[in-house]
């Protein structure tokens, strides 16, 4: 544990930063907790820092605090709506690295206009569970290259859910699939915790602009549907313009909020 004393003006005591744990810092006046700092790896490796503070003071101080011991490069995630989070962020030098826009999609396709959507020829959707898991790990392993070749992974949504270290799909009976015979060309992963989120869609790069990405999501969002769901999310990366498309081009489908993701 370390304590860092500051006279912060705000009374007659002064504001301690004080690391509790590892990772976890609490910023106190006379005792009462009035900020919290904690820092996390992301399954990608990269560090995520956040702060939680009654006041400007008590975050400034907890941003010092966090940075003096955390090595660089440190990221965060803030809502855009959020400006005072923002703003406090940028004092500490964080800047701006990515934007990524949240989609909430309904499921029922009379409304989306994708209940006659369908594969291309030859192609067929296998359901989320009836993966071979093999013929996934292969499809995935071989998107996850083509794109760090190109715009890199971590132009991808950011992917929040822990894995096993060095393993790259999350639960597989969450995936599903559009097949060929003896291999995968797309995929498609939707994640029910509160609320369903579309994680990740993706296909090989030489398969791309046939209808696979819009065959997928017809599926999965009629399988929500059936389910008894009325509505999905999806964050989509605003340079990303194939995604953007792909879910303005969805009827009902529109963009909620935005996150900023920031780096120092």
């Amino acid at each position: 544990m370390n304590t860092k004393p500051f006279t912060s003006g705000l009374g007659e005591n002064a504001v301690m930063i004080t690391r509790v744990a590892d990772r976890l810092w609490h910023a106190l006046d006379d005792d009462l907790v009035v900020g919290r700092g904690h820092a996390q790896h992301r399954p990608d490796g990269r560090l995520f820092v956040s702060i939680d503070a009654w006041h400007d003071t008590a975050f400034d101080l907890l941003a010092e605090a966090m940075l003096a011991e955390l090595p660089a490069p440190l990221y965060t995630v803030v809502d855009e709506a959020d400006v005072e989070l923002t703003a406090g962020w940028r004092r500490a030098g964080f800047t701006i690295r990515r934007r990524e826009w949240e989609y909430v999609v309904p499921t029922d396709p009379r409304v989306t206009g994708l209940d006659e959507v369908l594969p291309p020829p030859g192609v067929t959707i296998v359901p989320a569970g009836q993966a071979d898991e093999s013929l996934l790990r292969a499809v995935d392993r071989a998107i996850r290259d083509e794109v760090e070749a190109t715009v890199g992974w971590q132009s991808m949504p950011a992917e929040v859910v822990p894995r096993p270290e060095g393993d790259t799909i999350v639960d597989p009976p969450k995936y599903a699939v559009a097949a060929v015979p003896g291999r995968y060309l797309g995929l498609i992963r939707v994640v029910r915790v509160k609320r369903p989120r579309i994680g990740l869609i993706a296909v090989r790069a030489g398969e791309q602009r046939r209808g696979i990405a819009r065959a997928l999501l017809a599926h999965a969002l009629g399988t929500l549907h059936r389910s008894g769901a009325t509505a999905a999310w999806a964050e989509v990366h605003e340079s990303n313009q194939a995604a953007s498309a792909l879910f303005e081009g969805i009827g009902g489908a529109r963009p909620m909020s935005s996150n900023l993701e920031l780096v120092r």
